[in-house]
């Protein structure tokens, strides 16, 4: 029976690397899009979206499956609820690879406002997390999941760095507003997609060790 069970388990994590996969490829493919100003680049990652969701379910399906017809002890089921939450988190993630790729997409249909520079950086701080994330629950190492979380705060000193800058455009040219507004958008699901990675690290730290971990920059 505990050999059936691990099995069920090992399943489970893998298809939850699969989903982290598919957001990675998501996210890779929508910042290509943005740079290269690639359109059919961009409508590739919304339709993939639609990958992400069905996954979602049948991870969830699984994971049900699992307590339903196992007996999972309490670490078994650590591991079990840690992937249901971080499911909700990935699909959110997948969600904001696409409004990346949905701006991608507009902003393709005329001359960039500059070359973008902070943004593609985004991009490439979210890929190494998603990188990190994915050693960290292959090998079950706690550290590297801290360092995911610890990893969110560049991103968001990145995002912070590119919303002043278009501030600073919109306000001495009025005619780059539409432009700038759509920039941003794509700034702020990347900030956003690295929270629910954040979360995920935060999941894994307390499926690997028990402890409820934050990051003290997210506690006020």
């Amino acid at each position: 029976m505990r050999e059936v069970l691990d099995k069920a388990l090992n399943e489970l994590v893998e298809e939850t690397l699969r989903m982290l996969s598919l957001v990675r490829e998501m996210t890779q493919k929508a910042t290509e899009a943005l740079v290269e100003g690639n359109q059919a680049k961009a409508e590739e990652v919304i339709a993939k979206d639609q990958e992400v969701d069905a996954l979602e379910l049948k991870i969830e399906n699984q994971a049900v499956t699992i307590i339903a017809r196992h007996q999972p002890v309490a670490s078994d089921l650590r591991l079990i609820f840690t992937v249901i939450k971080a499911l909700t988190d990935l699909e959110r993630a997948g969600d904001y690879a696409m409004h990346v790729a949905e701006g991608a997409f507009l902003l393709a249909q005329e001359p960039p406002l500059k070359r973008y520079v902070t943004l593609p950086e985004m991009g490439k701080r979210l890929l190494e997390m998603m990188d990190t994330l994915g050693k960290a629950v292959a090998e079950r190492d706690p550290g590297l999941a801290r360092k995911v979380v610890e990893m969110d705060d560049q991103v968001d000193g990145l995002y912070e760095e590119v919303t002043r800058e278009l501030i600073t455009y919109m306000l001495e040219d009025p005619r780059t507003i539409t432009k700038a507004l759509t920039l941003m958008r794509v700034a702020r699901s990347y900030e956003r997609l690295g929270d629910h990675l954040e979360n995920v690290g935060e999941r894994v730290i307390y499926w690997l060790t028990g402890e409820v971990y934050k990051n003290p920059e997210d506690v006020y």
